[in-house]
């Protein structure tokens, strides 16, 4: 059984009233999201409020808002906002995208997202936990998800997903269709050889080049790597 929070080094995760808890692959998304200079950043199905608190750490400077559709994960995200250094920072929407979008937020400058990504598979007879990691037109969609970044970045602004690699493939070709291409692209592998894991994908306005890197989880020895310590280290008490 999971545990019902999760402590890094500068916050606090409860997460006993949310689906979804923290998982290695949303902590590399909310340590690799390049948010450096932004002022505005979403966070769009906040869950526990992880990465829009990773944001928060990384960038001072930065307004984090993060939206969740779910009522008991968005007043644990609310909670988990409020005990940490960061409160004044941190805003929580409780509603669909669709509705915050209706409100005609300002343009944002990043917006991250880790999106529900099962398409066809088994769902869970757990509703909440379904509406968490599948797919649906009532929950959040790759298009709906798409468009909205496309319409509410700024001109200079990115979204970086994180799915694993044949949602990205999906999803990609629903960000191409909305206008946004892919800028870069970190692969999630647990160890040299394995399969990919996750990508986690950044989309601009523009074309260009991809650039691509890998990033492994543990060694032959089943250590954590340096590239990894080196990424997590400012949030995990094991580092």
């Amino acid at each position: 059984m999971a545990n019902s929070y999760f402590q890094f080094k500068q916050f606090r995760i409860e997460q006993g009233e949310c689906a979804m808890k923290v998982s290695t692959d949303a902590c590399v998304l909310g340590a690799a999201a390049a948010i450096a200079g932004a002022r505005r950043i979403l966070d769009v199905g906040t869950g526990t409020g992880l990465l829009a608190l990773m944001a928060a750490q990384r960038n001072p400077a930065a307004h984090v808002e993060a939206v969740e559709l779910d009522p008991a994960a968005a007043a644990q995200a609310e909670a988990n906002f409020a005990t940490s250094p960061w409160a004044t920072r941190l805003t929580v929407h409780r509603m669909p995208l669709a509705a915050f979008a209706a409100a005609r937020p300002a343009p944002f400058d990043h917006i991250i997202c880790n999106p529900p990504f099962f398409r066809d598979s088994l769902r869970s007879p757990d509703a909440r936990r379904t509406t968490a990691r599948h797919t649906a037109p009532d929950t959040l969609s790759f298009p709906e998800l798409a468009n909205f970044a496309a319409d509410f970045l700024a001109p200079a602004g990115q979204l970086t997903v994180l799915l694993p690699p044949p949602e990205m493939q999906h999803f990609e070709r629903q960000a191409v269709l909305a206008g946004l291409y892919p800028a870069s692209r970190l692969v999630l592998r647990h160890r040299a050889g394995s399969k990919p894991l996750r990508h986690i994908t950044a989309f601009a306005r523009h074309t260009g080049q991809l650039q691509e890197q890998e990033l492994l989880i543990k060694d032959t020895a089943e250590q954590y790597t340096s590239a990894f310590q080196a990424l997590l280290q400012d949030f995990y008490l094991a580092f």
